[in-house]
């Protein structure tokens, strides 16, 4: 009895197993890399959805006792990313005032909210004295 052999012989390189697999930890290292940095950038970081206006005279705010004070384009006013009512917005920021007196404002007002709401906030904020007020934009190029 003859045995023939046929020219087919499978070859399987470990080198190449070894490769796949490298890439595939790759491509899961890089994945979980690039959603954790967008999930967690400071731009994405506010719940708040403000659309800021644009000033030529914008600039970086500096220093630690902030508050920011958002009012949404509907009247919604939000401390820290945290919901106001209106009826209770001057008793909050007077708490954050009592946390620390030398605490500044800044507001980020979106650019189709009512005046009436952005009034009503100043308002409050120079009742409670608040010397330290600014008002967030983008830097117009």
């Amino acid at each position: 009895m003859i045995n023939i052999k046929g020219k087919n012989e499978y070859l399987v390189a470990l080198e190449s197993v070894a490769m796949t697999d490298i890439v595939l930890n790759m491509f899961i290292f890089f994945f979980i890399s690039f959603s954790l940095l967008y999930t967690f950038s400071p731009a994405k970081m506010s719940k708040i959805e403000v659309r800021l206006p644009k000033a030529l005279s914008a600039v970086a705010l500096e220093g630690r006792e902030k508050a920011f004070l958002a009012i949404t384009k509907n009247g919604e006013y939000f401390i820290n990313d945290e919901r106001v009512e209106a009826k209770s917005l001057k008793k909050t920021l007077a708490a954050k005032l009592r946390e620390n007196p030398s605490v500044g404002v800044i507001l980020k007002v979106d650019g189709l909210a009512k005046f009436n709401a952005v009034a009503k906030a100043l308002d409050i904020i120079n009742e409670l004295n608040i010397q330290k007020v600014s008002v967030a934009a983008f830097k117009k190029e």
